[in-house]
């Protein structure tokens, strides 16, 4: 790569001493790992809205449509500083082009998912809701690839936030790009069938007669449909048998070139793979081994054999 991707991230993740308590709560595969390849917006909201460190916890209170950010010790309410910081610093990282975000878990500002929202009656109900922050990145940005800290050490939601990061930053430089056209789109679309058939077939098809009626719609209307559809298509989860078949329909680009021992090797490593016996990485590089080997330009193309850098090692563990 010959830039690192850009993607924002929540700062006490990097190590930075930004928590309530003055710590942090480094995150080694988020920091080592994936900063080789990104390079991160550090963000922090309630230091940087002016909480200081280190400060009063706060709590959600209201509706999940509207919470209010009240400190819990002093009951001081920070909603308005709060909105007001999360309006402009929405504004500065729109200009950021960023193609992920790696939010803190369990945050009244940064988590995703299951916050507590009290209501405002006492021994009322707590409500599952967003952090205030998260909230408004996801409503802005919804084509952006997001998720919790906590959640990446699960290794098929690892492996899956990471393709998506890849390719909606793929995407970006490539049809989002001024000199983009409807051949582009077609290009773009090849090189990732075999990936979108790994997580939905209809998904792909619906995508195929986006591509296939470009040239008589609006050039817009069918980019923006298409990019749409094609994030949508990457946050469905690729299973076992999803994979299985993407990789017998690669093998029908070679069986007229193997010998026969060495297909019937091939097709046993993928049922391995099938029942579980081997991690996705198995059948994938012996794939690739022969793809190379007798120059299949239509799959060397495939960005299913290489949707992220191998170093990753993220495909041993799927």
């Amino acid at each position: 790569m010959e830039e690192k991707i850009k993607i924002g991230v929540s700062s006490c993740l990097l190590g930075e001493k930004v928590r309530w308590n003055g710590e942090h709560k480094q995150d080694r595969f988020v920091k080592d790992i994936l900063g080789k390849y990104f390079q991160y917006i550090s963000v922090c909201p309630e230091v940087e809205m002016g909480m200081g460190v280190p400060r009063e916890t706060v709590a959600l209170y209201g509706s999940l449509e509207k919470p209010r950010v009240i400190a819990e010790s002093s009951g001081t309410d920070w909603t308005r500083e709060m909105n007001r910081y999360v309006k402009a610093r929405i504004s500065t990282l729109n200009k950021d082009n960023l193609s992920g975000y790696i939010f803190k878990n369990k945050s009244p500002s940064c988590g995703l998912r299951k916050i507590p929202v009290h209501s405002d009656n006492q021994g009322g109900k707590v409500h599952q809701g967003s952090g205030i922050f998260a909230n408004a990145f996801v409503k802005t940005f919804p084509l952006i690839p997001v998720e919790e800290e906590g959640r990446l050490n699960d290794p098929g939601i690892r492996e899956n936030f990471i393709v998506r990061i890849f390719s909606f930053y793929r995407l970006k430089n490539t049809l989002l790009d001024h000199k983009a056209n409807h051949g582009t789109l077609v290009k773009f679309h090849t090189q990732h069938k075999f990936l979108l058939l790994a997580h939905s077939r209809k998904h792909y098809t619906f995508l195929g007669n986006i591509v296939a009626c470009g040239q008589r719609n609006s050039w817009q209307r069918a980019l923006e449909s298409y990019t749409s559809t094609f994030m949508e298509a990457l946050t469905l989860k690729s299973t076992a048998k999803k994979n299985t078949d993407v990789l017998l329909h690669m093998i029908g680009f070679l069986k007229k070139l193997l010998p026969a021992e060495d297909k019937r090797n091939i097709l046993e490593i993928i049922e391995d793979y099938r029942k579980e016996l081997v991690p996705l990485i198995v059948p994938v590089t012996l794939i690739q081994h022969y793809v190379k080997k007798y120059d299949v330009e239509y799959l060397r193309d495939q960005m299913y054999l290489n949707p992220h850098p191998q170093e990753l090692m993220l495909r041993n563990h799927v």
